[in-house]
């Protein structure tokens, strides 16, 4: 078994694979390691170069169509058997020689997770490096997970970690908050960061939109995915309360003599106290949704079409569409 599993997702990367496999294989010279090429629906000639120039440590899992970053890291991962799992990127902005520093630190620390921070980062000023320092800054504060940078795809994981992450959606973005709810001891150290040579980025400005919708996800998994009631119950007691209030005083003033139909106040109340009632069914539903996911099949989320290693087809961990 290897020591080391190297994820690494790639879509349309045809001219960074002989490149990308060459620096990693001489990053990684010493170490017993495999690479996990994860071909997530690729159009050009990316599978065909990987065939070409992958060797016996090599396994190329190819999907079935493109289900986003997230997703093929997941299968990746499950493809994997290193005691010790690294994720990085295709495009060559990531450095491979800052993998081994980042395996021994944590060998010699006992880190559950070492994340990369890009220290002299490689982008543009306006589309990518201020919505990234904003949306780290952001995500700092109401996650309370302190990364520098969670952009940053290059991090080494152990094997317990990386199994149960919960990738989905674009969810890769977290994968600190992520490894946190299983109470994962995190460090960050700075690594190289490099312009794009070949391809294009598959990054622009409206991913910061999907940033803020996964952001409220993960501050609700961080502080009540295991208590969803705590949320709903306590927004719906506080509603119900105040709605009650309103009601009980409109009703003094009723039986006082005062005509009350038709009152704004009247239909705030109301409001109130139904949106109140429906806040506690919804914290009832969602503790049941909770029992219902930490019991439920372990199902995939992805369908693999094949899977070779040393660039013959091997039988592929099959996967469920979602």
């Amino acid at each position: 078994m290897p020591e080391l599993s190297v994820v690494i997702t790639v879509m349309n990367e045809e001219d960074n694979i002989q490149p990308l496999l060459t620096a990693v294989a001489s990053a990684l010279d010493g170490i017993n390691y495999e690479i996990i090429l994860v071909d997530d629906g690729s159009m050009d000639a990316t599978k065909k170069r990987i065939l070409q120039y992958a060797d016996e440590k090599t396994i190329l899992v190819e999907l079935r169509r493109n289900y986003g970053q997230s997703t093929a890291m997941t299968a990746g991962i499950d493809h994997s058997r290193g005691t010790y799992i690294a994720l990085l990127d295709g495009d060559l902005q990531n450095d491979p020689t800052d993998i081994p520093p980042m395996l021994a630190l944590m060998k010699k620390e006992e880190w559950d997770v070492v994340a990369g921070n890009r220290a002299n980062r490689k982008d543009g000023m306006l589309l990518r490096k201020i919505p990234s320092k904003i949306a780290n800054a952001l995500i700092r504060r109401m996650t309370g997970v302190y990364i520098k940078d969670y952009g940053c795809t290059l991090k080494i994981f152990k094997r317990e970690i990386a199994e149960d992450l919960g990738l989905y959606g674009e969810l890769h973005r977290f994968i600190p908050v992520l490894a946190k709810l299983q109470g994962a001891n995190i460090t960050q150290v700075d690594v190289k960061h490099h312009h794009r040579k070949f391809g294009k980025s598959k990054y622009g400005i409206n991913r910061t939109f999907k940033v803020m919708s996964d952001l409220v996800l993960m501050v609700f998994m961080r502080k009540y995915m295991q208590k969803p009631m705590h949320l709903f119950g306590t927004l719906g007691f506080i509603s119900v309360g105040i709605g009650i209030i309103i009601n009980l005083y409109l009703l003094i003033i009723k039986i006082m003599g005062q005509d009350i139909w038709g009152k704004p106040l009247m239909i705030l109340g109301l409001i109130l106290l139904l949106g109140g009632i429906q806040l506690i069914t919804i914290g009832i539903l969602a503790e049941v949704n909770v029992r219902t996911y930490y019991e439920s099949q372990n199902k995939k989320t992805y369908q693999v079409r094949n899977v070779y290693q040393s660039k013959q087809p091997i039988k592929p961990v099959l996967g469920i569409t979602v």
